[in-house]
């Protein structure tokens, strides 16, 4: 459930330190700069499941479940239409969002794009885990 209730959660937003900590502990996880030095790409398995910018942690670009993306844009006043993304798909998250919604969004992002992946992938990320 992406989702989460006030009462559950910290409003304390996230750091980029501890935000690239959370991201490069996924299983499989890389980061990379492909679009320049400004901005920080998180990927499993060559796919994309996080960008933001490096010089001002202002935003996150997350995949989402389309319904879902509609809902949390109507729902929150931080989440947008993923911005230079297929707005379908992706959501910009604000920094400001509480870190926990912020993790478990980038948690669902991982693992949608997780479940993209070629089986042979997603079974040698399977097998990492376990060792």
């Amino acid at each position: 459930m992406l989702a989460t209730t006030a009462c559950s959660i910290s409003l304390t937003p996230m750091n980029i330190e501890d935000y690239r900590d959370y991201c490069l502990a996924k299983p499989g996880a890389t980061e990379e700069t492909p679009f320049g030095p400004d901005t920080l790409v998180f990927k499993v398995g060559g796919k994309l499941f996080a960008l933001l910018g490096i010089e001002r942690f202002e935003s996150v670009n997350l995949k989402c479940d389309p319904e879902q993306a509609v809902q949390l844009r109507e729902q929150y006043d931080y989440v947008l239409p993923g911005y230079h993304m297929n707005k379908k798909h992706w959501n910009t998250v604000l920094s400001t969002a509480p870190a926990a919604q912020l993790r478990a969004w980038t948690d669902h992002s991982y693992d949608l794009v997780r479940a993209s992946l070629p089986r042979a992938v997603r079974e040698e990320l399977n097998r990492a885990e376990v060792e």
